[in-house]
């Protein structure tokens, strides 16, 4: 499950446990990019802010992990990069799932080498409020599974404001992950 996770939150956390059950998966490796293809960089947080995030929410899951893959690579994140050395780490051995929001997926289009990328793994793609999936390109439908998600209209975007607004952030996201932010400072200047 790649992302910017920037912060990381309950919806980015139900949306892997659901994919993890509904799948069967042995285990969800979370990959905060360093650098998204589609963001500028000074409209994110450090890299190194966002993987310690990413690893606060998800002690408690047995069954998560994170991987600093792409912060360790220099320049934008592209995700068949992560996908082909993810091959390459388990001997092409593996099945790989590419957990990713419906509204992401939508643009997957407009991904580095998406072509090659859709061969090389499952996607997965979670429905989130007002994203409607109709508007994806008929060789894409076919290629993906959906996975229904409640509605957790929960959003990185909303949560970044919310701290620099003052607003309680509570129950959004982890305790810890919340914890962090209040200590770094993250999201009051942006």
């Amino acid at each position: 499950m790649g992302g910017v996770f920037d912060p990381i939150h309950y919806g980015h956390l139900f949306t892997a446990e659901e994919a993890r059950v509904e799948f069967k998966l042995d285990k969800v490796i979370f990959v905060p990019c360093r650098q998204p293809a589609h963001k500028r960089a000074n409209d994110i947080s450090a890299p190194e802010d966002r993987y310690l995030m990413t690893v606060l929410a998800i002690t408690n899951n047995q069954f998560f992990e994170v991987s600093k893959v792409e912060l360790n690579r220099p320049g934008p994140s592209y995700s068949i990069d992560t996908i082909k050395e993810f091959l390459k780490k388990y001997n092409h051995g593996v099945k790989i799932f590419f957990i990713t929001g419906a509204d992401a997926f939508l643009e997957v289009d407009s991904w580095y080498k998406s072509d090659k990328l859709i061969r090389l793994c499952q996607f997965v793609a979670a429905t989130r409020p007002g994203y409607d999936l109709n508007k994806l390109d008929q060789k894409f439908k076919k290629i993906i599974k959906i996975m229904e998600i409640p509605a957790l209209s929960i959003s990185s975007t909303d949560i970044r404001r919310r701290v620099r607004e003052g607003k309680s952030i509570k129950y959004l996201l982890s305790q810890e992950v919340e914890e962090y932010i209040d200590k770094k400072g993250l999201y009051r200047k942006m």
